[in-house]
């Protein structure tokens, strides 16, 4: 009686473990890609805004409604980007630790670019604290590895915190992590050394972060807003701005229409090319967050 009595206990410990991992929801994919990467093979969390999704503008599936409900952390960029998102934490998961990375200290942010042609503009160390002082934050932040290696480092502490046990684990994970973000980073700047002094036009200003990082700033944005189409007078100012700069690509984004940005492109010798500043067309893993960058600085140098 002795003998299966320990190999049912021996049977039930792993179950106990994986009941013990903690219950993590994300927003978009490459934050959950930052939190696979941090929970390594301890766990796998949850993600909310699923590929060519906006996630401006998101409906939950009762599956995921009922992820939330049940979290104990929930890692995301912040309202500026997914405005629903808050409501519903407040609604659905009122004890669930919530991480909003866009205002940590931690985080570096830009400003809005509101002109037709852009101008380099510094980063903002200001205030973090309370929203109101954000609402001219750029929400694309994840496109700066300096503030994704940073966010490793929050995520592997709150994980902890919930989790003490595997704190070792999660520190080790977030450094590995960060160690593959740095090497990446050195490969996106060999790819895009020849682009420097190119000029481009981007569909809207998702990219900010990322050409700031790596000096290689656009020239002007199409769309003012993620889903605001141009007017005549905006179009007509784009032209003006592709023909006196002789800017030689454009960049739409897979959940747009190319047709807008060949119209904007009539006449020019400027190709179109696509830029993924979510990527949707990737694999939702660990891998992700790094080929995103990857693909995205491959896809202007081969423009």
């Amino acid at each position: 009686m002795l003998r299966p009595a320990l190999a049912s206990l021996l049977l039930s410990l792993p179950q106990v473990a994986l009941a013990e991992t903690p219950r993590v929801v994300t927003d978009i994919a490459p934050i959950h890609s930052l939190v696979a990467q941090v929970m390594g093979d301890l766990g796998t969390p949850e993600l909310l805004v699923t590929a060519n999704a906006s996630p401006h503008s998101f409906s939950l599936r009762p599956s995921q409604a009922g992820a939330l409900e049940q979290a104990q952390a929930v890692f995301w960029v912040g309202d500026g980007l997914t405005p629903w998102l808050e409501p519903l934490l407040d609604r659905l998961a009122p004890n669930a630790k919530n991480i909003e990375f866009l205002h940590r200290p931690e985080t570096e942010t830009l400003a809005f670019r509101t002109d037709v042609a852009f101008e380099a503009d510094g980063h903002d160390h200001g205030d973090h604290d309370g929203h109101d002082a954000h609402s001219d934050v750029d929400p694309h932040a994840w496109l700066d590895p300096d503030n994704a290696a940073a966010w490793l480092a929050i995520i592997a502490s709150e994980l902890s915190v919930l989790d003490p046990e595997n704190a070792d684990k999660y520190a080790a994970n977030a450094q590995r992590a960060e160690a593959d973000l740095h090497a990446s980073t050195v490969e996106i700047e060999r790819i895009l050394a020849p682009t420097k002094g190119k000029t481009f036009i981007v569909f809207h200003d998702a990219f900010h972060y990322f050409e700031a990082r790596f000096d290689v700033e656009a020239s002007a944005a199409i769309s003012l807003g993620d889903a605001t189409a141009p007017g005549p007078a905006r179009v007509e100012h784009i032209q003006k701005l592709v023909r006196e700069k002789g800017v030689s690509c454009a960049f739409s984004e897979p959940q747009f229409s190319e047709g807008l940005v060949a119209t904007v492109l009539e006449g020019t010798d400027a190709r179109v090319a696509v830029l993924d500043p979510l990527g949707s067309t990737l694999p939702i893993g660990q891998s992700l967050y790094t080929a995103m960058l990857l693909g995205m600085a491959e896809a202007i140098a081969g423009c």
